[in-house]
Formats: structure tokens, C-alpha cells, sequence
């Protein structure tokens, strides 16, 4: 039974989207992993969906497999347009540690990718949008 099944909340792992150093109209998205311990099996699956003028849109979904994630480290997931900012930027999160799976979904929201919105992000030097 679902009840049964323990779920353990998910911690200390963030998405961030940094705009490009080199093209201003790429950004890029990169998962952060801020605990003391290593994740196996790391898969991001990224999509947008939203309202864009008048009409409902939904972008691919793309599946990203990072593997291995070393504690206290970061990794590129993606580059993203900015085109897509209107839109809802879900990337779902799963991995290993040890033999328990865990999963997250984190939401951008439309328009919150924003200079309003920067914080430093760990590990990286860059200012960007970073959802916890």
C-alpha cells in the first residue's frame, strides 16, 4: 500500500539558471548538489508548459542522465532559450543514495527567471535564479 511506503523529503539539492557567458540568449541550467554525500544514477527530465499568447504550449520533454554526482559539486543539465521564461520550467530530479531513491520537482515559474530573482549560486561564482 502507498502508505506504506516511506518517502523521505529531499534536501540540499537546488536547480539553477545562470544566464550564458558568452550569448546572453542562452542560459544554462545546472543542478547543484549541496550535501556531504555522493547520488548515483542522477536523471533530470526538463519541460515547459504554459499559456503563450492565448494558446496552451508544451514543449519536449528531454531526459538528461548525469550518472554519478560527487558530493558538494555541480553539473550542467542543460542550455535553455529565453523565449521559454513565459512559460512553466519544470525539471524533475531522481537519484540513489545507497539503495533508497529519491526524486524532487522543481518549478521555475513564468517570469521568475529575473534579474529581481539573482542569488549567488555555490560552487559556480555566477549570479543566476536558484530553486532549493
Amino acid at each position: 500500500m502507498l502508505k506504506d511506503i516511506f518517502r523521505e523529503e529531499v534536501e540540499d539539492i537546488a536547480i539553477a539558471v545562470v544566464p550564458g557567458e558568452e550569448d546572453a540568449s542562452v542560459w544554462e541550467v545546472f543542478m547543484i548538489n549541496l550535501k556531504e554525500v555522493g547520488l548515483d544514477n542522477v536523471i533530470v527530465a526538463s519541460k515547459g508548459y504554459g499559456i503563450y499568447k492565448g494558446e496552451e504550449v508544451k514543449t519536449s520533454i528531454l531526459r538528461h542522465y548525469l550518472g554519478e554526482f560527487q558530493p558538494l559539486d555541480i553539473r550542467l543539465v542543460e542550455p535553455i532559450q529565453k523565449e521559454v521564461f513565459g512559460l512553466n520550467n519544470e525539471y524533475w530530479v531522481s537519484f540513489y543514495i545507497g539503495k533508497e531513491i529519491y526524486d524532487k520537482k522543481f518549478i521555475f515559474l513564468p517570469e521568475s527567471i529575473t534579474e529581481d530573482n539573482f542569488t549567488r549560486i555555490p560552487f559556480l561564482d555566477r549570479k543566476g535564479v536558484m530553486i532549493r
